[in-house]
């Protein structure tokens, strides 16, 4: 075995789906990738020896608005989406739908096509599109322009089919409100993956669509229809539907660390809460404002507000999400870890060669001490 193998020693690693203690990390220099016991190394491997620490996958991130301060819904452009796409590597994302919210049908038109562009280059981390609205609820509104808001059309289904055909993943957010049922068992066979949000619809509605092939939600507990003792509303129709997936922004701003405890204690699976970042142009920045269909957004104390206090998205990224979910919330790590990289990446239809830690995959991230400045690891380091 020639020395250009590295096996990284003394972390734990995460494969994506659990966390092994006593192994090893083996990195060839054509990028293929192994777990293995520390009494299994390669014969004449070199040895890298960390100092404790934590080894995983790179992470999946299914909500993103921007980065580097780029919002996708001002810039639908392949030079923007690799902008975006970087600023989030930087943080240790691999793979993201860059997320359109409520905006015109010719900037969603344009948002389709940069993403296909953004593919057909190979530009590194773009896998699809996430379209947030605009079939949405006004009354969940929240940051969305309340004047873009409007019912699905034949035309506007059409779009989203066309789109489902030739990328490799779609996510929808829609409201009950806006789509009829049957909108959303068109969608859901042709691939897409509908996610119900920003809407007030009761538990009864929310449980059709899911019925009728709505297997996600958006951003849990925020712009959405609450969890009540009579009336448990789109959160509580979520969670106990044992088969419904919901994206979850663990910063401790748009959902308390104790309600997130609760829910995640209330939803073992298979459907499974997974993390998203929400982020905005701030990721991976230093701005302090930028505009989103032409109202000003403020950043201030890791927290993104409209003008009149609204939240606008989320200063976040993943390693933090993973800090909060973990210290704050109490989330073991194996768990936490996996509800970045393997839970989001179920949803695909790439899920087999994402988020796995194993096989052909871009360099595995290193934590030294929590989750903060990752590294990725090659071989011959």
């Amino acid at each position: 075995m020639s020395r250009n193998v590295t096996a990284y020693v003394g972390a734990q690693i995460h494969d994506g789906q659990q966390l092994h203690e006593d192994h090893a990390l083996i990195i060839a220099p054509e990028g293929h990738v192994a777990i293995k016991h520390i009494r299994d190394l390669p014969t004449g491997c070199g040895v890298q020896m960390l100092d404790g620490g934590l080894i995983t996958p790179g992470f999946v991130d299914l909500q993103v608005n921007g980065g580097g301060g780029v919002m996708f819904n001002d810039d639908q452009s392949v030079a923007g989406l690799r902008t975006i796409a970087r600023a989030h590597a930087a943080s240790g994302t691999c793979a993201l739908l860059p997320t359109l919210i409520t905006d015109t049908p010719a900037r969603t038109r344009a948002a389709i096509d940069a993403i296909a562009q953004a593919i057909e280059q190979s530009v590194p981390g773009i896998i699809g599109i996430h379209l947030e609205g605009p079939h949405l609820s006004v009354a969940r509104k929240g940051a969305h322009d309340p004047a873009r808001i409007r019912v699905m059309t034949d035309e506007d289904l059409d779009l989203m089919l066309q789109a489902a055909a030739n990328l490799p993943d779609v996510m929808v957010t829609v409201a009950p409100e806006n789509v009829t049922n049957a909108q959303i068992t068109i969608m859901a066979e042709a691939g897409i993956i509908v996610s119900l949000g920003h809407t007030d619809a009761d538990i009864d509605t929310c449980l059709s669509a899911f019925d009728a092939g709505a297997r996600c939600v958006t951003h849990l507990f925020n712009a959405m229809s609450q969890m009540g003792n009579r009336a448990p509303g789109l959160v509580g129709a979520t969670l106990m539907r044992e088969d419904v997936h919901a994206g979850l922004i663990a910063d401790g701003i748009h959902v308390h660390p104790a309600t997130m405890r609760v829910a995640l204690a209330a939803k073992p699976g298979p459907g499974q809460i997974f993390l998203v970042t929400d982020a905005m142009a701030t990721a991976g920045s230093q701005i302090d404002r930028f505009m989103l269909n032409g109202r000003e957004v403020f950043r201030k104390d890791a927290r993104l507000t409209l003008a009149d206090g609204t939240l606008a998205g989320a200063d976040l990224e993943m390693p933090r999400a993973l800090s909060v979910l973990v210290d704050d919330v109490g989330q073991d790590i194996s768990t936490a870890v996996a509800r970045a990289t393997s839970a989001p990446a179920a949803l695909l239809r790439q899920s087999d060669r994402l988020a796995h830690i194993t096989g052909d995959l871009q360099s595995p991230l290193y934590f030294k001490d929590g989750f903060s400045s990752p590294q990725r690891l090659n071989a011959d380091p």
